[in-house]
């Protein structure tokens, strides 16, 4: 997820605040149980809300234009993929003391695809069909959504603005190569940019927002950062999801040109840089493996 704007509160989101949330403006469904999801991410909270919803809240006011963004694009967006995504069915309003919009969807069963598990070929359809929506009217990349799908060298608030980035670069010398790891970067920023119209990209396709079954993506969760974009954003599923002969297969049926890959490697490096911590963790190797993959590729 991208990280939130821990500078502001967090609101207080709670089973007994999500209770009564639904109960005062959806009594109909009362009588659900409210439990949280199994998998909770830093942006929203999620809430099961029987056998076939969910209540997603955001907890920053950074994200509470999500919500909007979500009711009025996921339904036109539903009908032209091939995959289930979570259409909203309600719109809640702040109240019970939570300050933010927030959203009754329907539940997607399934579990969060294992890294150098899932086959491409279900990731391509995808997002191939995601992009040839038309995307007239579309929401820009902007603070809500974390301006997932702005050019390498906007200066805005960006996973890959050089103010979030290079700290993040910089915190690793002496445990990793900081000249390569740099020139991946260096090469995004000078790679020439999107040459077309600007296209549907979901902005945050890492593994916790995607759904498998015996290792196909069974579903997409998780439009927080929906914008119209750079499709380079989306290839960070190519590096924080497939192993390396489906990123191969991946940009085959995709045909991702050089300069785009090229891009994508800058988007990818912000999901697969790890910190220190995950660098001495039990899956340090794959940390450590998936950073390298990137690098090679660069050169």
């Amino acid at each position: 997820m991208v990280t939130g704007d821990l500078s502001s509160a967090e609101a207080t989101i709670t089973v007994p605040v999500v209770r009564r949330l639904v109960d005062t403006q959806f009594p109909h469904w009362a009588g659900l149980p409210v439990e949280p999801a199994p998998s909770q991410g830093v942006d929203n909270a999620t809430y099961r809300l029987g056998p076939d919803l969910s209540v997603r809240l955001p907890r920053y006011a950074r994200w509470a234009g999500q919500v909007g963004r979500e009711q009025e694009w996921l339904p036109k967006l539903a009908p032209h993929l091939p995959l289930p995504i979570p259409v909203p069915v309600a719109a809640g309003e702040p109240g019970e003391g939570y300050p933010f919009p927030w959203s009754v969807l329907r539940w997607l069963p399934g579990t969060a695809v294992a890294p150098d598990a899932v086959d491409a070929s279900g990731l391509a359809e995808f997002f191939a069909a995601l992009r040839r929506i038309d995307a007239t009217g579309g929401p820009p990349p902007q603070w809500s959504n974390g301006f997932r799908g702005v050019a390498m060298t906007d200066e805005r608030d960006s996973a890959i603005a050089p103010a979030r980035l290079a700290p993040r670069i910089e915190a690793l010398a002496g445990v990793i190569d900081l000249d390569a790891v740099a020139s991946v970067w260096e090469a995004a920023r000078a790679a020439p940019p999107w040459p077309g119209p600007p296209v549907w990209i979901h902005g945050d396709p890492a593994p916790g927002n995607l759904l498998a079954r015996e290792g196909r993506i069974s579903a997409v969760l998780d439009f927080g950062t929906l914008a119209v974009g750079d499709p380079a954003c989306d290839l960070i599923v190519a590096w924080s999801v497939l192993s390396s002969a489906e990123r191969r297969a991946f940009r085959a049926e995709l045909d991702i040109d050089d300069d785009t890959w090229t891009r994508g490697r800058g988007w990818g490096l912000t999901a697969v840089l790890p910190s220190r911590a995950e660098l001495t963790g039990p899956h340090r190797a794959r940390a450590r493996r998936r950073l390298d993959e990137l690098v090679a590729d660069h050169r």
